[in-house]
């Protein structure tokens, strides 16, 4: 079965940490975060284009289901309301896919090395939203 796993959580959290040990390709896992990446390998964060991040992130996804045919993909992202994880829950059902949300958090005393400022993570913390 090819399986999709969203990694949610606070900046910080470890997301990006945990999909990197999940994977054995970093092809095999995204996140809106990558968008900002530069050829040097400088992160530039753009709030102006945070939707085209996205975008441009599912569109990857759908590459991997789609184009390459991954039987394991990984997507890292704050996914802090549960309508932000739609969009992948219909790529998964359209390539059949199995999907695993797995909500991280930060209890080893991570930095978020975006420089997410500290009223910003209030916010998306107040909102982050778990369905059991």
């Amino acid at each position: 079965m090819k399986q999709l796993i969203l990694l949610r959580g606070l900046p910080g959290s470890g997301k990006s940490t945990l999909a990197k040990m999940i994977v054995d390709r970093v092809s095999s896992h995204k996140e809106a975060d990558m968008f900002f990446v530069d050829r040097n390998g400088n992160y530039k964060f753009e709030p102006s284009k945070i939707k085209d991040a996205h975008k441009w992130c599912q569109d990857e996804v759908e590459f991997l289901m789609k184009e390459m045919q991954r039987s394991l993909i990984v997507v890292s992202n704050t996914f802090t309301q549960e309508w932000e994880m739609e969009a992948y829950y219909s790529l998964a059902k359209q390539y059949g896919y199995q999907v695993h949300s797995v909500v991280v958090e930060n209890r080893h005393g991570g930095v978020n090395k975006h420089g997410v400022p500290e009223d910003k993570l209030e916010v998306m913390k107040n909102r982050f939203d778990v369905k059991l």
